[in-house]
C-alpha cells in the first residue's frame, strides 16, 4: 500500500481510505460482524485512514469502530472524524451546529463513544451559517492544543471558506465529493487547496455505486438513494449510459468500471485519496484492485471523454441539501 501526506508536511496515510458510513446508515440494512470483518480487512491490507461521523447511525459507526479496533488495532489507524449534523431520534436531520461549545461536546462524547484518548483528524460536517468559520476552526485548535485533536479538516466547503479557515490554523484535508461523475471542485476548490497545500479525501468515488450496478434495479425506500437527483428516472437512464461506456473502457483493461473510477481518482495526483466506501469484504477486495491499474495520460484522456463532466445528468443532492452545501457556493473572490 502506498502511502500519502495527508496536507504538506502532514501524516502519512494510505492512499486510499475506507468510509464507513454504509455500516451504519442511509445505504440500506448492514451486518455487524460483516462489517467489522471489513474494517478488519482493510488495516490487513494496509489502509490506514477511516472515515467517520458521529451522526452516522447517531453513534453507531463510532461503536462499531471502537469494536474493531480493540487488541491492539487502534494504534495502526488513522480515524477521521465529521460532526456537527444535529439529528432528532427519529433519524431526521435537524441542521448543523459547530459554535465551540457544540465541537467540544461532540467531541467528548466520541472520544468516549471510540473509547480513544485522541481522534487523529476532526472535522465539521458542513458550514454551518449560524457561525464563523474561524470560531470552528479556533475551537478545534484549543483540542488540538489540549492533545485530544491531532489534525483539523473540513468537508464540503468553498474556497473562501478554506482560505479562512487555514488562516487559523493549517488545515490538513477536504473532505468532499470528487470522482469521475462529480468534478464540480476541478474549478475553484482545487486550485485552493493545491496553492494551500491541502489534501482532499475524495467521497463518492463511485457515484454513490452506480458505476458498479446499483440502479440498474429498484433500490429499497430506506435507501436515500431511491430520493437522490441522479438515480431518478431520465437522469438515471442517461447516467447509465455514462457507466457503460466506462465499463467498455474497463473491459479493455481487464478490470471492472469500478476499478477503473477508482484509477481515475488516485491517478489526479499524490494530494488525492479517494475513500472506499463499503460494508462488505468483497466490495473492499475488488476495489483495492484498482491499485494494481496504472493509467497513462492518454489512458486519463479516453475515461474523461466516455464520462464527460458536462453529460452526468442530476445534482449530486436533492434541492434542498444542495443549497446547503458552502462548496457549491462560487468564490466572491
Amino acid at each position: 500500500m502506498e502511502m500519502r501526506p495527508l496536507g504538506k508536511n502532514g501524516p502519512k496515510v494510505s492512499q486510499v481510505g475506507l468510509g464507513c458510513m454504509g455500516m451504519s446508515d442511509f445505504y440500506g440494512p448492514a451486518d455487524r460482524e460483516e462489517s467489522i470483518a471489513t474494517i478488519h480487512a482493510a488495516l490487513e491490507a494496509g489502509i490506514t485512514l477511516l472515515d467517520t461521523g458521529d451522526f452516522y447511525g447517531m453513534g453507531h459507526n463510532e461503536l462499531i469502530l471502537r469494536d474493531a479496533l480493540r487488541g491492539g488495532k487502534r494504534e495502526k489507524a488513522f480515524i477521521q472524524v465529521k460532526y456537527g449534523a444535529q439529528r432528532g431520534p427519529d433519524g431526521s436531520f435537524l441542521g448543523f451546529d459547530t459554535s465551540p461549545a457544540a465541537t467540544k461536546t461532540a467531541l467528548a462524547y466520541t472520544l468516549k463513544r471510540l473509547d480513544t484518548d485522541y481522534i487523529d483528524l476532526y472535522q465539521p460536517a458542513r458550514l454551518d451559517p449560524k457561525v464563523p468559520i474561524e470560531e470552528t476552526v479556533g475551537a478545534i485548535a484549543d483540542l488540538v492544543k489540549a492533545g485530544y485533536v491531532r489534525h483539523i479538516g473540513l468537508s464540503e466547503m468553498g474556497a473562501d471558506t478554506i482560505r479562512r479557515a487555514h488562516k487559523v490554523h493549517p488545515i490538513a484535508q477536504l473532505q468532499i465529493e470528487y470522482a469521475i461523475m462529480t468534478r464540480g471542485i476541478e474549478a475553484e476548490i482545487l486550485p485552493t487547496t493545491r496553492a494551500l497545500g491541502i489534501s482532499i479525501t475524495a467521497y463518492g468515488v463511485l457515484n454513490r455505486g452506480m458505476i458498479g450496478g446499483v440502479g440498474k434495479q429498484p433500490l429499497n425506500a430506506r435507501d436515500y438513494r431511491a430520493h437522490s437527483p441522479r438515480f431518478q428516472g431520465e437522469n438515471l437512464q442517461a447516467n447509465l449510459k455514462l457507466v457503460a461506456a466506462l465499463e467498455k473502457l474497463a473491459k479493455e483493461k481487464n478490470a471492472t468500471a469500478a476499478q477503473l473510477a477508482i484509477a481515475w481518482v488516485v491517478a489526479q495526483g499524490p494530494d488525492i485519496i479517494p475513500l472506499i466506501g463499503t460494508k462488505n469484504r468483497k466490495r473492499l477486495a475488488d476495489s483495492l484492485g484498482a491499485l494494481q491499474i496504472k493509467l497513462t495520460p492518454q489512458d486519463v484522456a479516453a475515461i474523461e471523454a466516455a464520462v464527460p463532466a458536462e453529460a452526468v445528468a442530476g445534482t449530486r443532492y436533492e434541492a434542498q441539501h444542495m443549497a446547503m452545501l458552502d462548496s457549491e457556493r462560487r468564490s466572491a473572490s
